[in-house]
């Protein structure tokens, strides 16, 4: 991604044109601080690294004949359009440092700092999701967020382009979040908990309170009818099964096979320090395949946390499967 840059810029320096699903390919003075500053492409393979970057407000500086002040704003509240960017940028590096992934839960805004929460909430049908905004942009018209790919399919309107939102900000994000502080702040979200409190709550779930102040502290959830039961694939275990307790349903998330053991390695390694890891090699007809899968996971709220986990991280074919045959293929 072109730092700074997104939609309607012009590299009038370059003479490259950006172009994504909300450009309206105006040409930018030459004064503006940011034409011609490339970003370079994340060349490693495997998903971008999470986190990385700094934090940072900036100064105020210029695109398209418009003036932006990037600065402090805890009461930011409010209402506009918003759009969404994708392929054209992924895997590029943003306005903060960080790499963009479109399968993350990102996005950019022309003034708030970097990288911090917002909660975004689609006017037109109630979706609502906390994103990680460590981007510039946009800078086309009165919009005023730009989404990450999967942000707008959160969101429920990739497929119209563009929404009316709400986004209120929540407060900074840790610099280098490996993605499960993401994934706690949505909980909160899913919990009722109050934009100002959600940070320090997911920070007291995460373990960084002692149980009683988590008791304590915690909000209860205002639901007004029964979440949806997640939908699982039950399978029979084989070999590597064996871990799991014979009188326990247990639960699994499916990361993927891969035929190379490298970008298997690199997928274990990705969730170890997190979640319990089967990393299995099987006899395949063209040589090994190797098996990666997060658990056993007992709790239901705990996969689902997984998958999330996988699915964000950039596998999104990861899938939940739930085993109940475990005594049976044991014996």
């Amino acid at each position: 991604m072109f730092s700074f840059l997104r939609k309607s810029v012009v590299l009038i320096a370059m003479g490259v044109a950006l172009a994504s699903c909300s450009s309206s390919g105006k040409q930018q003075a030459k004064q503006d601080p940011f034409a011609g500053t490339g970003s370079p492409h994340y060349s490693g393979k495997g998903p971008v690294p999470w986190g990385g970057g700094r934090n940072h407000v900036g100064k105020p500086y210029q695109v398209a004949g418009r003036w932006y002040e990037p600065k402090e704003q805890p009461n930011y509240d409010k209402k506009g359009m918003a759009s969404w960017y994708g392929e054209a940028f992924n895997r590029r590096k943003t306005s903060n440092g960080e790499w963009f992934d479109m399968t993350r839960l990102t996005a950019a805004h022309p003034t708030l700092p970097l990288p911090s929460y917002a909660k975004v909430t689609n006017l037109e049908n109630g979706r609502e999701v906390v994103v990680r905004i460590n981007d510039r942009g946009p800078f086309v018209g009165t919009r005023i967020i730009d989404l990450s790919k999967r942000s707008a399919e959160a969101l429920d309107f990739k497929h119209k382009g563009k929404a009316e939102v709400r986004v209120q900000f929540i407060g900074r994000a840790p610099l280098n979040d490996d993605g499960s502080h993401l994934v706690a702040m949505n909980k909160e979200l899913d919990r009722g908990t109050p934009v100002r409190k959600m940070i320090a709550s997911a920070d007291r779930r995460k373990g960084k309170a002692p149980a009683a102040e988590i008791a304590a502290a915690t909000p209860k959830p205002k639901k007004t009818t029964a979440p949806p039961q997640p939908k699982f694939e039950t399978v029979s275990y084989e070999a590597e099964a064996e871990q799991a307790p014979a009188s326990e349903v247990t639960y699994f998330v499916q990361i993927g096979s891969f035929s190379d053991g490298e970008n298997a390695a690199r997928a274990r390694d990705r969730f170890a320090s997190v979640w319990p890891v089967q990393f299995i090699e099987l006899s395949g007809a063209s040589g090994p395949v190797y098996r990666v899968r997060l658990g056993p996971i007992s709790s239901t709220a705990d996969a689902e946390t997984a998958l999330i986990d996988a699915q964000s991280a950039g596998y999104g074919d990861a899938r939940l499967i739930r085993n109940e045959a475990v005594q049976a293929a044991l014996e």
